[in-house]
């Protein structure tokens, strides 16, 4: 029985001495992200002050903590050993390892953790650049700039997204990135820098592999909705690309409101492809027998998915259907609009129910109730 318990508890020890040491080591790389997340609770309760002091903190701590490993790099490099090797970054790490200097290994290989060596090309200057540029924390420059924003001020939460923009590349999540663009786009919009505006939502949709093909891909699609019908449409097209899908409607809103609506047509036929993709593929894949059939059928299917019917009030889901069938109709698809107007008359409620059946009773180019509303909080 002794025998048994002495190794269990020499395992104990071992983890007692080990634990707090790499917990130690983590700590000290994680304590900004730590920061940052109680500065996003503090935002979100509406306390703007502690969220901004969390904010700045998070990014000082990040700073201080690259200078440190940027300073213990170029005393390392200031050795004439080291120097004498030019700037080969494999020479330089042989040095490290002969020489056993710990605290310089560490510095690679928290270094390596961010940034593949490889990007390097094996350059010592390179690698020392890297760690200048691992200063920034854009997520707090961002998350800074949304606190201005929320207390009105927006000329220097614009300056703030601006420059978490700039210093993209040291995104922990590169798809924050659109993000990003969603909130710059939003404060164009609301100082009335509509040519701004729409730039960067057209940035954004560029990263649309199916956009950005030949303009033919979006005729085409087009002439199938009026040839098909929307249902058979839905059958031959799918498109899940949910990051994309906001800026679509957004650029699709703003040129129906602007009266070009062939425009319009092009990006709000990309919303409702993938506002309806992400819902059918959410219902494959809870059912994987489910086939999608028509629209009205889809909507009766998701009436008791909590989620979805949250994501057709996220994605302003009945609204991007009603304005596409405008558009279409300002383009003389008039087949194609009455559709949509007939199925928002039978399957939506309230305002865009009303308005379809207005529409269906005389058709009309009614103005739109808003462009571009505030980007979901990441």
């Amino acid at each position: 029985m002794i025998k048994t318990i002495r190794p269990v508890l020499l395992l104990l020890l071992l983890c007692l001495f080990l634990v707090p040491a790499v917990s130690q080591q983590r700590g000290q790389s994680a304590s900004w992200w730590l920061t940052l997340e109680e500065g996003k609770r503090f935002f979100r309760t509406g306390a703007y002050g502690e969220a901004l002091r969390s904010f700045e903190k998070a990014r000082e701590d990040r700073n201080i903590h690259f200078t440190r490993l940027e300073r213990d790099l170029i005393t390392v490099l200031s050795i004439n050993q080291v120097r004498r090797f030019g700037d080969d970054l494999g020479y330089l790490e042989i040095y490290i390892e002969r020489e056993n200097l710990t605290t310089a290994a560490a510095v690679l290989r928290e270094l390596y953790h961010y940034i593949p060596r490889a990007n390097f090309r094996n350059s010592s200057s390179n690698a020392l650049s890297a760690l200048g540029r691992l200063k920034n924390y854009p997520e707090a420059e961002f998350w800074i700039g949304e606190v201005y924003r929320a207390e009105g001020e927006f000329t220097i939460a614009l300056t703030q997204y601006q420059r978490a923009y700039n210093n993209r590349e040291q995104l922990e999540n590169q798809q924050f990135e659109s993000e990003i663009l969603y909130a710059i786009a939003e404060l164009r919009r609301i100082r009335r820098e509509f040519s701004e505006m729409e730039t960067i939502l057209n940035n954004i949709v560029r990263a649309d592999t199916l956009w950005s093909r030949e303009s033919f891909a979006r005729v085409n699609m087009l002439r199938s909705m009026e040839n098909n019908g929307i249902n058979r449409f839905l059958i031959l097209f799918r498109h899940n690309n949910p990051a994309m899908e906001k800026a679509h409607r957004s650029l699709g809103f703003y040129f129906y409101e602007s009266g070009r609506y062939d425009r319009a047509a092009e990006h709000l036929l990309f919303a409702f492809l993938i506002q309806n993709t992400v819902i059918i593929d959410a219902l494959i894949h809870t059912r994987f027998d489910y086939s999608f059939s028509s629209l009205p059928a889809l909507m009766n299917d998701i009436s008791s998915r909590r989620d979805l019917l949250a994501y057709l009030d996220d994605t302003e889901y009945y609204k991007t259907h009603y304005y596409l069938a405008n558009s279409l109709f300002g383009t003389g698809r008039r087949n194609s609009a009455r559709e949509l107007w007939t199925f928002l008359s039978r399957s939506s409620v309230g305002e865009w129910r009303g308005r379809s059946l207005s529409q269906l009773a005389n058709p009309q180019l009614d103005p739109i109730t808003r462009t571009i509303g505030r980007p979901g909080t990441p």
